[in-house]
């Protein structure tokens, strides 16, 4: 699943942000805009998939959709929710079409504005220069 995710958090880079990217293993150290969504998958498991990204990241974001220099936290959350929904129904249909255990996804929901300290499985980082986006993945059957 964290292979279909970051395959379309990858397509997202290319076709919307449009810079250079790298994917590594970790996660963020600092004050993050998180956001989830719960997941059903075929074979009947529930995972919560987190994006939590720093401002940065997320103002390069609001830049390329609303054309906004400097946008409010509102905007900033609103952008994180709409990320998160673009990424998660982009991995959703790349699942889909591979046979990759597809999976239904519910609404995402805006956590917090603070250090990510959620218990997960699998996380990965991408970085658009210095600006940073995490995908972290938890099961929730468990």
């Amino acid at each position: 699943m964290l292979r279909t995710i970051i395959k379309a958090s990858e397509n997202f880079c290319i076709h919307q942000i449009r810079e250079p990217h790298k994917v590594s293993d970790g996660n963020i150290k600092k004050r993050t805009l998180i956001a989830y969504i719960d997941i059903d998958t075929q074979d009947g498991l529930k995972h919560r998939v987190y994006i939590a990204s720093d401002e940065n990241f997320m103002q390069r974001i609001s830049k390329i959709f609303l054309e906004e220099d400097k946008s409010d936290e509102e905007t900033l959350i609103d952008m994180t929710l709409e990320t998160a929904n673009l990424i998660i129904g982009s991995a959703k249909v790349i699942a889909e079409e591979a046979n990759d255990n597809p999976y239904t996804i519910n609404t995402p929901y805006f956590e917090k504005i603070d250090i990510f300290d959620f218990e997960y499985d699998q996380a990965k980082i991408i970085r658009v220069e210095n600006d940073e986006l995490m995908i972290a993945i938890k099961e929730l059957n468990g």
